[in-house]
């Protein structure tokens, strides 16, 4: 069965055929594998709301069961935010450096007791039927002062999930994926992905 995640983000969709394809058995395929459609801008003000968007123009658009998901940093020092503006928290979307060091400049002069912070993901399944399915996953944490590592992406340099010594980016992506907020919120999709299809 072929199951669209509803992304162009190279690095997201290999973490996700990591996660989904073994549990829930599909061919998992992307915005760049299929016709070209015209993506609705996220405007939703919650996670959910944008992945549940971006889901169901997927099966518009395709006639595929759709995967989506919105996910980003809620930093408690700065009130939830960037939030569902991680991406563009900078101004421009997807410039994950300038993200990154936004956010570190915004929260320099907090003591390090305060820089709590959570990885958050909302993920849906909607099927061309008109059946939708939405699970969460969240990875508590802190943020670091300087970036470290040199895996993953986003801002998986600065941020150190709860337990763990060393960044998500110093994890390697096994150990990331086990802990991770879309991977606790895929894996929990991947069940109902099995029952559904």
């Amino acid at each position: 069965m072929r199951l669209l995640l509803a992304t162009r983000n190279k690095k997201k969709l290999e973490e996700l055929r990591r996660i989904l394809v073994p549990l829930a058995q599909v061919e998992l395929v992307g915005l760049d594998d299929v016709p070209e459609y015209p993506e609705a801008p996220e405007t939703g003000l919650t996670f959910a709301e944008n992945a549940l968007l971006k889901a169901r123009e997927g099966v518009k658009y395709t006639g595929l069961p759709t995967v989506a998901d919105d996910s980003g940093l809620a930093v408690d020092a700065l009130n939830g935010m960037p939030g569902v503006f991680s991406a563009r928290w900078c101004g421009r979307h997807g410039d994950d450096q300038a993200n990154l060091e936004l956010v570190l400049a915004q929260v320099s002069d907090v003591e390090d007791a305060h820089r709590g912070a959570s990885f958050v993901c909302a993920a849906a399944l909607v099927l061309p039927e008109g059946k939708e399915h939405l699970v969460h996953g969240t990875m508590p944490g802190m943020l670091l002062r300087a970036p470290r590592g040199e895996g993953g992406f986003g801002y998986d340099p600065i941020f150190l999930a709860e337990g763990q010594t060393r960044s998500n980016a110093e994890l390697s992506p096994s150990e990331k994926d086990a802990i991770s907020h879309r991977g606790k919120a895929f894996r929990a999709l991947a069940a109902v992905i099995a029952k559904s299809l």
